[in-house]
C-alpha cells in the first residue's frame, strides 16, 4: 500500500496536533514544581535521537534518568529503531514520539521505582508553529511533565534573529537570566535562557506539558552543569556513543 499524499499526510497530522493540543497543561502540576529548591523532585529523565551521518531513518533513541539534586544517572535506555514516519518541518514528533514513549513503557514496565517525574526534550514544546512541539506530543501522551530545551532558535510567530533578540541575548549576564519568546500577538511562548555562566550561547525553553514557563526555566537552569541541561546532554552523549561502538565506520550526526 503506498504512502498518502504529503498534503494528505499534513492534514491528517495538523488535525491531530490540533486535537493534542487542547489537552497541554500549562501550569504546575506537582508540589515539586512550586518549592523553591524543587524538594520532592528526585528523578530528572532526558531523551533524545541520535542518527548516523547520511542516515536519516536509522537511529538511536536514547532515554536516561538522572538523579536529582546530585545530576547522577540512574537508569539508561539505548535502543536501534526504523523510523517510518517522513520528515516535515514542524511534525518532528510524529517521527520521534513513538519511539521515545516505548523506552518510557519499558522502563515503567521493568524499573517502575526509576520512572521520571518530569523529562527535559532536546526540542520545542509550546514555541511551535501550532504550539505543539515535540515536548507537548510527548507529555500528552505520556502524561508526564515534560519541558521542551532547543540548541537553535526556531523563527516563528514573528520571533527572528533580529539586532533585537541579539542584545537581549548580550545583556543575560549570568546563568539562570532569561528574556521572553515573544509572538507578534504577544503571547510568550518561551524564554530564551543564559543556562550557565560559561556559556553566552543560550538554549530555548518551553512549555511541554504539566509545568509553568517560569518553573520550566528555573528547572532547566538548575539541570545544567553546562549549556545544555545534563539530562538531554547525557542521553546525546549516550546516543551517540551506543552508534559509534556499533557502527565504528560511520561518522555520526548531532541533531540541532
Amino acid at each position: 500500500m503506498s504512502a498518502p499524499p504529503a498534503e494528505d499526510l499534513v492534514a491528517t497530522w495538523k488535525s491531530e496536533q490540533a486535537r493534542l493540543r487542547q489537552q497541554v497543561v500549562e501550569e504546575d502540576d506537582e508540589v515539586w514544581q512550586r518549592d523553591p529548591d524543587f524538594r520532592g523532585l528526585e528523578r530528572v529523565g532526558g531523551v533524545d535521537l541520535s542518527f548516523i551521518k547520511g542516515d536519516d531513518v536509522n537511529a538511536c533513541a536514547q532515554l536516561v534518568v538522572l538523579s536529582y539534586p546530585d545530576l547522577e544517572v540512574l537508569y539508561e535506555d539505548s535502543q536501534m529503531v526504523t523510523l517510518t514516519a517522513p520528515y516535515i518541518a514542524g511534525f518532528l514528533a510524529f517521527r520521534e514520539t513513538p519511539f521515545l514513549l516505548e523506552a518510557l513503557r519499558r522502563l515503567k514496565r521493568n524499573q517502575p521505582a526509576l520512572y521520571p517525574q518530569v523529562v527535559l526534550v532536546d526540542g520545542n514544546g509550546l514555541f511551535h508553529y501550532r504550539e505543539f512541539g515535540l515536548a507537548c506530543h510527548l507529555g500528552v501522551l505520556s502524561g508526564l511533565a515534560c519541558v521542551g530545551v532547543a540548541k537553535n532558535l526556531l523563527q516563528v510567530h514573528g520571533v527572528c534573529k533580529s539586532e533585537e533578540h541579539q542584545s537581549q541575548i548580550a545583556a543575560l549576564q549570568k546563568g539562570g537570566d532569561s528574556f521572553p519568546l515573544t509572538a507578534a500577538s504577544g503571547k510568550v511562548l518561551g524564554k530564551a535562557l543564559r543556562s550557565s555562566d560559561k556559556s553566552s550561547k543560550p538554549v530555548y525553553v518551553s512549555v511541554g506539558h504539566k509545568i509553568s514557563l517560569d518553573t520550566a526555566v528555573r528547572l532547566t537552569h538548575s539541570c545544567c552543569r553546562y549549556r545544555v541541561p545534563e539530562p538531554i546532554r547525557q542521553a546525546d552523549c549516550r546516543s551517540r556513543e551506543y552508534l559509534r561502538i556499533h557502527f565504528p565506520a560511520a561518522a555520526t550526526s548531532i541533531k540541532e
